[in-house]
């Protein structure tokens, strides 16, 4: 196995990583003994020299759609030292292998156990088959270079247990056919799937499909599952015929997944598991997955009614008499995907399109960060184009414009986008009617709200609050002005790095002080902010 080395590459690596390289390069040639034994002696140690080079050959863009991201060796070894507690094992599966960290480890633990890795990558394999063998496990292991969607494997005498850290791929860069066969196999097992679930659900699945009762596992993913509504099948299959018996969720602070701002969880089961609580377990430290503190003992039933699995990890505080819920006056909603800024969002392109298609949107975050309490002016806001889906209401020089440019759009592959082919008509960004508060999705710090009297539009990096029923305008800057004040980042979902999302329905569940107190026990807010 020889590892190419891009020359223009080489002088930005660092000394230690260009003796790694050094050491990599070596194998497939006339080796160097040295350079061999050393690498030999950082695998036996429980280091992880060639995945480390495998991680630098390969650039951001590959890593985004193949998922893949290394798990650090402390959560290996925590998940494996889990393993073991769960009785003897025949078989381990490593369905999304990467270098081999959890078939390797898992087999020094489990001398006895055949070892099946799979994966897609053939390099990484090989990387896989070179850990293995300077372990002395390759004897008792298989590799397969497939998606592991695509595995059957043979029954076995006796436990097999699945272990890893399944890719992580969003919806958008699966394919139909398999997206139809995710829902599909859901329906079979009467559970209502989503399609845009990420691959990492899939694996979840295929698992289930694979696994006989008696089965053990443990999966490390993102925990966004635990919340969002197309997780909702994998935590019903978690309650049920996958068998959940702990979750374990690691705090944000912990930064499980080196350059992706996720928060993890450890999901750890036990096939055919359909009576006994599941442990809920918020982790604080890499080396506690054992610890019985910050755990919850929580019913099947109980899990059944939450709406969301990682308020189970936190404290809940009790409900103060005379709040509500924000959603009992607003609908919140995010705003429209556009599917390319760099189209919808006007620039020099749309100089010549009529003004009544360019709509002042709020496009960043920091659009209302600097705003403030009040967007009174959509002056400084940027415009998005949306197009009517009929353009035959415009006249004719207008429509000669608006060709003109769908042409250059066209050309930049903008009618083949994602989002674009699942719009009524491809150049239809289609934009939400201005609400009268917005707020931002995603930032460092808490949500900033603020009070929308110039109509501005928003896309997807805001939320906008529409009104259930109509509030003077004095009573929502009161409002604005609370929420500023009193809502922290406890309220939403923080991932590695600090940074907090709140989805529309988590605004909605904030509490607030009811109509009275906003508009009888405080001083009129003026809106000139």
């Amino acid at each position: 196995m020889c590892f190419a080395l891009l020359p223009d590459r080489y002088d930005d690596l660092s000394p230690v990583e260009q003796r790694l390289f050094s050491a990599t390069q070596a194998i497939g040639k006339r080796p160097d003994t040295g350079l061999i034994a050393a690498l030999r002696q950082m695998i036996q140690s429980g280091a992880d020299p060639l995945g480390e080079a495998f991680i630098l050959l390969r650039s951001q863009q590959e890593y985004r759609s193949s998922g893949t991201i290394y798990t650090p060796m402390p959560i290996v070894r925590a998940m494996i030292d889990w393993l073991a507690t769960q009785g003897d094992v025949a078989r381990i599966i490593d369905p999304g292998s990467g270098s081999g960290r959890f078939i390797v480890t898992a087999g020094l633990k489990f001398p006895d156990a055949q070892l099946i890795a799979i994966e897609k990558d053939p390099l990484a394999a090989l990387t896989v088959r070179a850990n293995l063998n300077v372990h002395q496990a390759f004897e008792r292991a298989k590799i397969f270079i497939r998606d592991y969607r695509q595995i059957t494997l043979p029954t076995c005498d006796g436990v097999t247990a699945f272990i890893g850290n399944p890719p992580y791929v969003r919806h958008h860069d699966i394919g139909k056919n398999w997206k139809n066969w995710y829902t599909g196999q859901f329906s079979r097992l009467g559970i209502k799937a989503s399609a845009l679930a990420g691959l990492h659900l899939h694996f979840f699945l295929k698992t289930h499909l694979l696994a006989r009762k008696g089965d053990v596992g443990a999966f490390i993913t993102s925990a966004e599952w635990m919340d969002v509504n197309y997780g909702s099948a994998l935590r019903e299959l978690l309650l049920n015929e996958l068998g959940g018996i702990a979750l374990h969720v690691l705090e944000p602070k912990i930064e499980v997944f080196p350059a992706a701002t996720t928060t993890a969880a450890i999901t750890c089961f036990r096939v055919g598991e359909t009576a006994s609580p599941i442990r809920v377990h918020a982790v604080t430290r890499l080396s506690q997955l054992d610890e019985s503190n910050n755990t919850a003992i929580i019913s099947r039933e109980q899990m059944q009614t939450l709406p969301r699995w990682s308020i189970m990890t936190r404290p809940t505080s009790p409900v103060q008499i005379g709040t509500i819920e924000l959603g009992e006056l607003f609908h919140v909603h995010r705003g429209q995907v556009t599917g390319a800024n760099n189209i919808w969002i006007a620039g020099e392109q749309a100089r010549h399109l009529p003004d009544q298609v360019k709509l002042p949107t709020v496009t960043r975050a920091r659009d209302l960060i600097e705003a403030g309490l009040h967007l009174h002016t959509n002056e400084a806001l940027r415009r998005v184009i949306d197009l009517p889906p009929d353009l035959d209401i415009f006249t004719v020089s207008e429509r000669d414009s608006i060709n003109r440019f769908l042409r250059w759009a066209r050309d930049r592959g903008a009618d083949q986008g994602y989002v674009a082919r699942h719009r009524r008509v491809w150049w239809s960004v289609g934009l939400r009617a201005p609400a009268p508060i917005l707020c931002t999705y995603m930032a460092r710090r808490p949500p900033q709200f603020t009070l929308n009297t110039c109509d501005a539009r928003h896309i997807n990096i805001a939320h906008g609050l529409y009104l259930r029923e109509p509030l003077p305008i004095n009573v929502l800057a009161q409002l604005v002005r609370w929420l500023n004040e009193n809502i922290d980042t406890g309220s939403g979902r923080t991932y590695a790095g600090g940074l907090t999302k709140f989805e529309p329905k988590e605004i909605e569940r904030l509490r607030i002080p009811n109509l009275e107190f906003l508009t009888d026990d405080m001083s009129p807010a003026p809106l000139d902010f």
